[in-house]
């Protein structure tokens, strides 16, 4: 029987099942139903897979479960709040910022957890913050 493992996701306590060894990322997905967190590469290259674990952007497909346990975990379905996007997610709609999708949740992360620290980041700063997410 798979070890039960207790993560804060999104502000909620969630379960999850071992095996050992398994990724933050396949736990939101399969377990949690949590789909907005992409894989893309499973070597922590392209940025699909980004969460925030205590504020912080970090790759969930490198990041075993019970690395987290105890830490607070954002995923980009925990953005909005109350029924209400975050700032930038209503920015990448208002721009039509994305077109396949698929590296867009990777993107909101790094720039909310960007955007948490400088509330007006500079153009190095951006870069810097989001030269981690590839598109496709």
């Amino acid at each position: 029987m798979a070890e039960m493992v207790t993560l804060n996701v999104n502000g909620r306590p969630r379960n999850v099942a071992g095996p050992e060894g398994k990724s933050l990322l396949f736990a939101l997905r399969e377990d949690l139903g949590l789909l907005g967190t992409h894989y893309g590469c499973g070597e922590g290259q392209c940025g699909a897979c980004t969460v925030l674990v205590d504020g912080k952007p970090m790759r969930s497909c490198l990041l075993n479960v019970d690395r987290v346990k105890g830490r607070q975990v954002t995923s980009v379905e925990g953005l909005a709040s109350e029924g209400k996007l975050h700032p930038l997610q209503q920015a990448f709609l208002q721009e039509d910022a994305l077109q396949c999708g698929y590296c867009t949740s990777g993107m909101l992360m790094s720039g909310a957890a960007l955007l948490a620290r400088y509330a007006a980041p500079t153009r190095t700063q951006i870069v810097r913050a989001m030269e981690g997410n590839i598109c496709r």
